[in-house]
């Protein structure tokens, strides 16, 4: 089977990667000359709208998945019109717009902060007087890893700021007093079979994924697959969906959803028995779906900017390198380590060792 890959990115890295054994080729189509993932199979080098470059795709591949939410969901539409295309443009053309996405929580009972529509600075004046301060104005679509948002703490930080996110649609979101960001990452197969993970901690920097920790018999694990199963058969998913909540009060607010293999999901390549990357494989291929289960105590660390030196990295004990292959540049990830040990007292302790080698560089 040769699957097709919008976007060469290191998520189609690592999806080639696990998808090799598994007897599967692959094709990547991205605009860049350096895609990082163009060593794993062939590279179509053409923009995602680019329709005689989209259909030599479809016709070469036996089935098309993609590595990001920033694909145009009328690209998707397209290429269905040709050869399968998991997830589908419905899930994309809902999960890439925040409005949406909200929207669709809300309709399905899942809780969220408070929000509002944002499509001027007028409808951004009126949305603060009621849902009040601080609060977090965010594109509608392509913002990530902090990128296309801005914290609203004062009054005086509401004027221009609709201007400031580049006067395009936006949406208003509450800010939730949260006491942690946790994240769950499911997979559906075609048959509407669903498979979760461990729910995951995770930790930021300037906006940037830097630590996931995988949990063990966390409380509000099965709170998060209801209402991620939820949304997965809302959307008729197929593939790995990620899936990021606020812990409040006691429960869970519904942050974000990712239509793909997800950064907080890296750690389970060691740390479970069936890697996303995989899962999300067997799940488009129509293939049975692998054990979810936990092979130890697992961690995730991103390299932001640079890899530290290779020989350093892998003389630290249980630690498993990832590099991606990209050129190191200033909030890029550019690699990352899993980490997996015998208990959390051991795990806590090699997160230590990533972060002392990350802060020396």
């Amino acid at each position: 089977m040769k699957i097709g890959v919008i976007g060469g990115g290191q998520l189609g890295r690592m999806l080639a990667l696990a998808g090799t054994p598994l007897g599967q080729q692959f094709a990547f189509l991205d605009p860049a000359p350096d895609a990082c993932a163009q060593a794993l199979g062939e590279h179509i080098r053409a923009d995602y709208g680019d329709r005689d470059h989209l259909r030599q795709l479809a016709d070469e591949v036996d089935l098309v998945t993609f590595e990001f939410e920033s694909v145009p969901a009328e690209t998707v539409a397209f290429l269905s019109q040709f050869v399968p295309v998991y997830p589908s443009a419905e899930a994309l053309r809902i999960a890439r717009d925040r409005w949406f996405e909200k929207s669709m929580f809300q309709d399905l009972g899942v809780p969220t902060p408070e929000f509002a529509d944002i499509q001027s600075q007028d409808n951004l004046d009126a949305a603060v007087k009621r849902i009040g301060l601080p609060a977090v104005l965010k594109t509608r679509t392509l913002g990530y890893d902090g990128k296309g948002q801005k914290v609203l703490r004062h009054p005086e930080d509401v004027d221009g700021a609709f201007a400031e996110l580049g006067s395009v649609p936006c949406i208003l979101e509450g800010f939730v007093p949260f006491t942690g960001e946790v994240s769950l990452i499911a997979v559906r197969g075609r048959d509407g079979q669903t498979c979760c993970y461990p729910l995951v901690h995770n930790s930021h920097e300037q906006g940037i994924l830097r630590l996931s920790v995988a949990s063990t018999n966390h409380p509000l694990q099965s709170l998060a697959e209801d209402y991620a199963s939820r949304v997965l058969d809302k959307l008729n998913y197929v593939g790995v969906l990620a899936f990021e909540f606020f812990e409040v009060d006691g429960g869970l607010k519904a942050n974000e959803i990712a239509p793909r293999v997800h950064n907080s999901g890296h750690w389970t390549i060691e740390g479970a028995e069936c890697s996303q990357f995989e899962n999300h494989l067997r799940a488009i291929a129509g293939l049975p779906l692998g054990s979810t289960a936990k092979v130890g105590e697992s961690a995730m660390i991103n390299f932001i900017g640079s890899v530290p030196p290779v020989e350093q990295v892998t003389a630290l004990a249980d630690c498993h390198l990832h590099h991606y292959g990209k050129a190191f540049k200033a909030g890029r990830k550019v690699g990352h380590a899993t980490l997996r040990c015998s208990d959390s007292a051991v795990l806590q302790a090699r997160i230590d060792d990533v972060l002392q080698l990350i802060d020396k560089g």
